[in-house]
């Protein structure tokens, strides 16, 4: 009986601490593919096969951290997917092929759109409670914006942005002043599926009743395919569905009081404290 438990534990400690095994926190998939575009920063767009139990095919960028040799668009490569709660990245990743076709319509995710110092139009939409709301009822305050989608699989896309827009709220309501001089506005382009009520359930995850109800200060919206398509286009989103999943940009956009574009941000690298900053600064 002993030696069967020091066996069974020996067994447990070798799988624990065997190599290829996930780290703590880590999701490790087997990705194929081939290389779309190549953008700064280190981020490589690669139309991808199905990833079983992760994600259908599709385009998306991604940051790799190991690969053997320089990549070009049109090479096939294999590779890890790494996902953890706040990132993911490519690593282990080998080319397979050169020269593949690189037709993937949108790959280079190419957006135009406002720019700083437009004055915003009047966008109808429909909130978390399936109220008609429209972008004009914010004028006198300072609006965040930002583009979400409620099954967005990577963490450094729309998880991000809800973090992030959950530490605003955090760091707004810690002035009393500022807090009623700003509202956030969390927009899903995904019609299908994200409903009034699905974002009303996503959303209380993140948003905090300060004493006037949930989302007083912070709302999530849809509309319908017409509306999104018409916000989306004038602030630069840029957005396709395939099987289930939605490929897609990012745009996070600060509006003055005044109803003007103050600062658009087109990435995931902006920080709570440089947006703090210029909503202060936008309000004042």
């Amino acid at each position: 009986m002993f030696g069967s438990c020091r066996t069974a534990l020996i067994l447990v400690l070798v799988a624990a601490f065997a190599p290829g095994c996930a780290r703590l926190g880590q999701k490790r998939y087997h990705l194929t593919g081939v290389v779309q575009d190549i953008r700064d920063g280190g981020e490589y767009v690669v139309a991808h096969e199905d990833i079983p139990g992760f994600m259908p095919a599709m385009t998306m960028p991604f940051r790799v951290r190991s690969a053997q040799g320089a990549l070009q668009p049109g090479d096939k490569i294999d590779a890890t997917l790494i996902v953890t709660d706040k990132e993911s990245w490519l690593e282990d990743l080998t080319v397979k092929a050169h020269g593949l076709p690189t037709t993937k319509p949108g790959s280079g995710l190419q957006h135009t759109g406002a720019a700083v110092g437009e004055l915003v139009g009047d966008f109808g939409l429909v909130n978390q409670d399936g109220r008609a709301i429209h972008l004009g009822e914010y004028r006198g305050r300072t609006l965040v914006l930002t583009f979400i989608y409620t099954r967005c699989p990577l963490p450094e896309f729309c998880p991000l942005m809800m973090r992030n827009f959950q530490k605003l709220d955090e760091g707004l309501a810690g002035d009393a002043a500022l807090l009623g001089k700003t509202h956030l506005l969390s927009i899903s382009f995904d019609t299908a599926f994200d409903t009034p009520e699905v974002l009303r359930s996503f959303g209380s995850a993140f948003v905090k009743d300060r004493g006037n109800g949930r989302f007083a200060h912070w709302e999530l919206a849809t509309g319908s395919q017409q509306q999104i398509k018409a916000v989306a286009d004038y602030f630069g989103l840029v957005f396709w569905g395939e099987e289930g999943q939605i490929t897609h940009s990012l745009c996070t956009v600060i509006v003055a009081p005044d109803g003007r574009v103050t600062r658009i941000y087109r990435d995931n690298l902006w920080t709570v404290e440089e947006a703090l900053t210029e909503i202060r600064r936008a309000a004042s």
